[in-house]
């Protein structure tokens, strides 16, 4: 007797099939990548070769995009002697404030990174004698890269047809290439990063976040954090580094986070972004709800049913496109949707349409979809979703709740749907709303 596997698990089966192949695309990229840069690191020691990138491959397999990916190059250079000038403000949408690299005068080690080509000096400090400049680190770095590129060509170090840096050309804050895995061709960008120590707030407070298991927050606080290039003169703190660390913090526990990120993201790929072919929310967006939702979401029991858990992130989702505001997780006064470019309207609608009919969009090949129930989603549910979210009480569990409440109320057998509703209106009515 065939055993019948449910729609979600089905959806999550093919995508985890997927995991292994797009483990070892990556790592045959990397290898590519690999070989090049330690010819870099032979032509100019001050830039490093970090072969520990398990967290970042681990995050390509949970991944149906195709965005960039972050290669660091780490300077050799004694970071803890380094002056630190924050500056307070952010130049990007990061949220964390740029600073400058200031060379203390008088400190041995640092020579090689007092050269014209890196530094800037200084005559108006007392402190330091110049900065070390990200915008001549990363032309530097350009340079020995095309020639280590053209050395490893040469002497048949990588395959032809292995690597396209035909975007070198372009001026930016890392340097991107198109390196093949076999048959699919992914972009890394190369960024120079200085490891330091950093404060960061939102960390800290480790008992205000239930959520991550017993000690993780602690020992992400301990590590180094990578400065990345902010502009030509200023570095930043790179939240990605540590974004993708509590991430997998988060998937070292039972229950179905990563799986509903998962899910997520092959929708938003397939789906809400035609393809990839379109604009619209990118993985970084979805990992930052899937923070929020684990916060507001503690409990492993949220997590331990498949559609409970995407649906968690649903309505966390569809909450932000609402009232157009995804607070960064670690600097929460910083909206990653503002300023973003997207159609956040039409955005909303696509999501919505899933929310309401998961069963038409949950399906790796067109015969895979079968009859779709009808849809899931009523004014009620549209009308508690578009409350503003000026007021913090909207991120309490207990207006979640509700929602998931609502979502959740299709799928209760018809003898228990009036005392479900009945349900659902005392909680509403206790928060202040209004359901007929």
């Amino acid at each position: 007797m065939t055993v019948q596997v449910p729609l979600w698990h089905h959806y999550l089966q093919a995508i985890r099939s997927r995991g292994a192949p797009r483990a070892q695309d990556h790592q045959r990229a990397e290898n590519v990548l690999f070989t090049v840069l330690e010819h870099v690191h032979a032509r100019d020691p001050r830039f490093l070769v970090d072969y520990s990138h398990d967290l970042e491959a681990f995050q390509f397999t949970l991944r149906s995009s195709e965005d960039p990916l972050d290669m660091e190059v780490p300077l050799w250079v004694d970071a803890e002697a380094l002056l630190i000038e924050e500056l307070g403000v952010p130049e990007t949408g990061d949220g964390s404030a740029s600073c400058r690299l200031g060379v203390p005068r008088e400190v041995p080690g640092l020579e090689r990174w007092m050269t014209d080509d890196v530094f800037s000096a200084s005559e108006d400090s007392t402190t330091c004698c110049g900065h070390i400049v990200p915008g001549k680190v990363l032309h530097v770095l350009k340079d020995i890269l095309v020639a280590a590129i053209v050395h490893c060509k040469h002497h048949s170090l990588i395959t032809p047809g292995s690597l396209n840096a035909a975007s070198l050309r372009e001026e930016g804050l890392c340097l991107s290439l198109l390196v093949s895995s076999g048959w699919r061709m992914i972009r890394f960008n190369i960024v120079p990063v200085v490891r330091r120590k950093h404060r960061v707030p939102a960390l800290e407070g480790a008992q205000l976040m239930p959520c991550f298991p017993e000690g993780s927050l602690k020992r992400i606080i301990s590590q180094e954090v990578p400065l990345v290039p902010a502009s030509a003169q200023h570095w930043r703190v790179s939240t990605d580094y540590l974004l993708t660390r509590l991430l997998g913090a988060l998937g070292s526990l039972q229950g179905h986070r990563l799986d509903s990120l998962s899910i997520l993201d092959r929708v938003n790929h397939e789906s809400w972004r035609d393809g990839g072919q379109g604009p619209g929310l990118t993985f970084g967006h979805l990992k930052m709800v899937l923070l929020w939702a684990s916060v507001l979401f503690p409990a492993p029991e949220d997590w331990a049913e498949l559609q409970g858990a995407t649906y968690r992130l649903l309505v966390v989702l569809l909450c932000c496109l609402a009232t157009k505001n995804l607070p960064h997780f670690l600097y929460p006064e910083r909206n990653l949707l503002q300023d973003s470019g997207l159609d956040l309207n039409a955005l909303y609608q696509r999501v919505e349409r899933f929310a309401s009919q998961p069963e038409a969009f949950l399906r790796i090949h067109v015969t895979h979809l079968g009859r779709s129930p009808p849809p899931r989603i009523g004014n009620g549910i549209k009308a508690l979703l578009q409350l503003p979210a000026s007021d913090p009480t909207y991120w309490a569990t207990a207006y979640f709740d509700v929602l998931l409440d609502k979502f959740q109320v299709f799928n209760i057998q018809d003898k228990d749907r009036i005392s479900a509703m009945q349900s659902i209106f005392r909680k509403t009515k206790a928060l202040g709303g209004d359901e007929s």
